[in-house]
């Protein structure tokens, strides 16, 4: 029988895609860090993200930066085989895995006002593994099914970020906003098929702010405060359209308590929900934070 052979194009398209999925990773973002999306009827597979990530500056006297990040996503699309005389679908299970990393300088503009810009490095790999059982394919299949059946792809990311960081802090209220542009060009360095190569640049430019003020309630002898929150990213690389969509919002709501009087490694918890939105796309997540 002869040899059951992935449309070529297709598969290169989902590489190139799922490195753009990638992409949503590499770069610390609010908006997508929690993203779920399922739409077949467009031709779109199931996608499901994750992302944990967070950033400080050593010292007001010392004012490095580092920042560094873990994220996960699933990517299940569906490939089609064909042997010239006859089609079948494949069903496939693509797993992503991401860490993240950046070291940047506060240069103060204000007293409230810091600009921070930061090399940002990325290593992650996409594992493929089929949905069905190799038999069924009668073990006959080209270099591109060889991909689809275990296969793995792994890619670096290398880049930069500009970001605009103003806080003001006060007892009635805290005032927090960043504003950030992110580029990192993805490259694929480690293969298991020759036949499947990829790249992809994530560019971003996002938007966060939170306002705190104390809720007139006390909670372990600090005041416990509630939490307004809104961030916007709008994606400009090969990340934008992927989904369906090329920007996000995000408002959320929560409370935050404060343990800094006792003896505690955590100072400062908060849970929030947040309702996303964008363009054929929304949805709400519950976050939870903390601070040391």
């Amino acid at each position: 029988m002869p040899d059951l052979n992935v449309r070529e194009a297709r598969l290169q398209e989902r590489v190139n895609g799922v490195l753009a999925l990638l992409s949503y990773s590499v770069v610390p973002d609010l908006a997508s860090s929690s993203l779920s999306i399922a739409s077949p009827q467009t031709g779109n597979p199931s996608i499901a993200m994750s992302q944990f990530a967070g950033g400080f500056t050593v010292s007001a006297s010392w004012p490095l930066y580092l920042e560094g990040g873990i994220a996960a996503s699933r990517y299940d699309p569906t490939f089609y085989a064909s042997n010239g005389r006859e089609e079948r679908a494949i069903p496939v299970k693509w797993n992503n895995a991401v860490l993240t990393g950046g070291v940047g300088w506060d240069f103060p503009v204000l007293p409230e006002l810091k600009f921070r810009p930061i090399v940002n490095l990325a290593l992650g790999r996409v594992a493929s593994d089929l949905a069905i059982a190799r038999t069924l394919l009668d073990r006959n299949g080209g270099p591109e099914l060889d991909f689809l059946d275990r296969g793995h792809l792994d890619a670096y990311g290398l880049g930069g970020s500009l970001m605009l960081d103003y806080e003001r802090y006060r007892p009635e209220s805290d005032v927090d906003v960043e504003l950030r542009y992110t580029h990192i060009r993805l490259q694929s360095f480690g293969t298991s098929s020759p036949a499947v190569q990829g790249h992809a640049d994530a560019t971003t430019a996002s938007l966060w702010s939170r306002y705190r003020a104390p809720t007139g309630f006390t909670a372990l002898q600090r005041p416990l405060r509630y939490v307004l929150e809104y961030a916007y990213t709008r994606y400009l690389g090969d990340q934008a359209g992927v989904l369906g969509f090329s920007s996000l919002h995000s408002v959320g709501v929560g409370l935050e308590l404060d343990s800094s009087a006792h003896d505690l490694f955590i100072t400062r918890t908060r849970l929030l929900v947040r309702q996303m939105f964008g363009q054929n796309v929304s949805g709400f997540s519950v976050g939870l934070a903390v601070s040391f």
